[in-house]
């Protein structure tokens, strides 16, 4: 989760030069972030350098990053004539860059983990869109979705084939997995999910059944939500800290891996805290296979590095006992 950011020098270094979407956007950039933390921590996996955002610019929703505030959408979506205007795109076309690095990186890293690709989920996208950057209340997306249904479901259906059709190109780029993030999906009620969510969401992994790749489907604030977010799909199933990780598998089934869960906060305790704090994750997964451990979301800022390493190299070690 979030392998490389804020917490890493390497990266800080290179943030003091570029912008994010510099870094985004050109191949040899995102390359040599998406290794950092690949080179200095025991992770079993990479994760593409990128941001979910990505295709809003080329849907013609131009944003930026704005210091100490995150993204901002210039022109947030507020009527059914701002969803008219949205344009279709090609992703092998428009989101070159992003598959040139995943070209890049598949070869620096010639077998040594597999490449996790990823791309926002349909609610989270038009959450963004409509919002126009972070929202605590999501007042202007709901306004949407409840008082023109109509609108909000041909918005999220065109969310839907725009993250279908760019994770099959991030697979035919090299991808081992593809990750759907629905970041801000648990604002809902089950019920919302089954109406406006499930079956966009759906929609793309039915879309990526035929690449054979693994997927995975992760939100936060989701412990009401893991029945549903199961039922429209993924291979695997990520959960959050908000909901013991036994608890958790049992909502999503059996039949589907689980990924998670501990509190990215419990890095910035006492080791001896968060070495508890892991030990009670591995131990509701039980030795099962299936279970990939991460943190419940993305590394915070100010995460001292030697943590997150003593973390990886003690789960693998408790890993190694198990079997």
């Amino acid at each position: 989760m979030r392998q490389a950011g804020r917490y890493m020098s390497e990266y800080r270094s290179l943030r003091e030069r570029y912008s994010m979407l510099e870094l985004c956007l050109t191949p040899d950039l995102a390359v040599e972030v998406t290794l950092q933390p690949v080179r200095r921590l025991p992770v079993d996996a990479a994760i593409i350098f990128s941001d979910l955002l990505l295709p809003l610019q080329p849907l013609g929703l131009p944003f930026d990053f704005i210091k100490g505030e995150g993204p901002q959408v210039e022109r947030p979506i507020r009527s059914e004539a701002d969803i008219d205007a949205l344009t279709r795109f090609e992703p092998r076309e428009r989101l070159a860059p992003v598959l040139e690095a995943i070209r890049l990186v598949k070869a620096e890293l010639s077998g040594l983990v597999p490449l996790i690709g990823f791309a926002g989920a349909p609610f989270t996208l038009a959450s963004y869109a409509i919002e126009g950057g972070h929202s605590n209340h999501y007042a202007h997306t709901k306004a949407l979705m409840y008082g023109n249904p109509k609108a909000w479901h041909r918005l999220c259906a065109l969310f839907a084939d725009v993250a279908a059709d760019y994770l099959a190109a991030q697979v035919e780029a090299g991808a081992d997995a593809v990750q759907l993030f629905d970041s801000w999906v648990g604002a809902l009620s089950p019920a919302d999910y089954h109406e406006f969510v499930l079956p966009h969401s759906r929609r793309i992994f039915e879309g990526l059944a035929p690449t054979g790749v693994p997927t995975l489907h992760f939100g936060t604030g989701t412990a009401t939500l893991l029945p549903a977010i199961a039922d429209a799909g993924g291979d695997v199933i990520g959960t959050d800290w908000r909901i013991p990780l036994d608890d958790a598998w049992r909502l999503i089934g059996d039949d589907r891996a689980i990924q998670g869960n501990l509190d990215p906060a419990l890095l910035l305790a006492p080791t001896d805290r968060l070495m508890a704090g892991a030990d009670d994750v591995l131990r509701r997964a039980g030795g099962r296979p299936g279970h990939i451990f991460n943190l419940g979301h993305g590394i915070l800022p100010g995460t001292p590095v030697e943590q997150v390493e003593a973390l990886a190299n003690h789960v693998h070690e408790v890993q190694i006992a198990i079997r």
